[in-house]
């Protein structure tokens, strides 16, 4: 969408979220941020009034359905909502050992669930109104499963697969979807990783290529285009050509935190 005025972003307290509302914050634009650290969201909330938007935070999780409804259905009565980026993330690998069951839950919780629970209250009045857009910001680990982190990959593959398929159903009700995939992006997530990261990019870039496909109503973003031939020829090539490969990539840590975006 072009020029969208009234804007909500979850996980917009740090990483590719924070980074999104600095993008768009200018005068005239109205920044509805929501994350965990009531803190850390106002701080950048401050940031972003003083370049001229008007900005509301809510310190909510995203897991939270009831609360997320509330929220979003006061914040559209106010002030019609034209752009929702469902953001909020958690990351967990298997650095210790094999995935526990109550890690699997979690990432799917805040990193599946989170997403539904950002984009259903507002998917009716923008079709009501014929104008509005979702992005449901995936992963390039969504092309292919790693050994290395198994419930992120899935539950941002079901997040990808979802999206590209609501993009076809909301075609015709005036509401644009788009799916986004990035690769490593600094964030507090990946400042727990403690292995390479290739092409590891800049927040405040990631954000500018995804806001650019956004304007574009671009039904993919994925990026950057190296990592991503990558994710895309690894999910092609036959299972018996790649787990070898796949198994010897490093492992990721314990859960990281929601609100910092996601990572390949």
């Amino acid at each position: 969408m072009r020029d969208p005025r009234t804007i909500v972003i979850t996980g917009g307290s740090s990483g590719i979220g924070a980074a999104l509302a600095r993008y768009y914050a200018q005068p005239g634009r109205t920044l509805h941020l929501s994350g965990r650290d009531a803190g850390r969201l106002e701080a950048v909330a401050e940031d972003l009034r003083r370049l001229g938007a008007v900005v509301e935070t809510a310190c909510l999780d995203v897991v939270d359905r009831a609360a997320m409804a509330r929220w979003l259905a006061g914040v559209d009565a106010r002030t019609p909502v034209d752009l929702a980026i469902a953001n909020a993330g958690v990351s967990g690998g298997t650095a210790g050992g094999q995935e526990g069951e109550e890690q699997a839950r979690a990432i799917f919780a805040v990193d599946l669930d989170g997403v539904l629970n950002t984009i259903h209250p507002l998917i009716a009045p923008m079709a009501a109104r014929r104008r509005g857009q979702l992005a449901l910001v995936s992963s390039l680990a969504a092309f292919r499963g790693y050994a290395g982190a198994p419930a992120y990959c899935a539950a941002k593959a079901a997040v990808r697969v979802y999206g590209e398929s609501l993009r076809g159903v909301l075609r015709g009700e005036g509401v644009e979807v788009t799916v986004v995939c990035p690769g490593f992006v600094k964030s507090r997530m990946t400042d727990a990783n403690d292995y390479r990261m290739p092409m590891l990019m800049e927040t405040d870039r990631a954000a500018r290529i995804i806001a650019r496909g956004l304007a574009r109503n671009k039904a993919r973003i994925a990026f950057p285009w190296p990592t991503y031939f990558g994710a895309w020829l690894a999910a092609a090539l036959p299972p018996a050509w790649v787990d070898p490969l796949i198994e010897r990539m490093p492992r990721k840590g314990t859960l990281t935190q929601p609100g910092a975006g996601p990572t390949a």
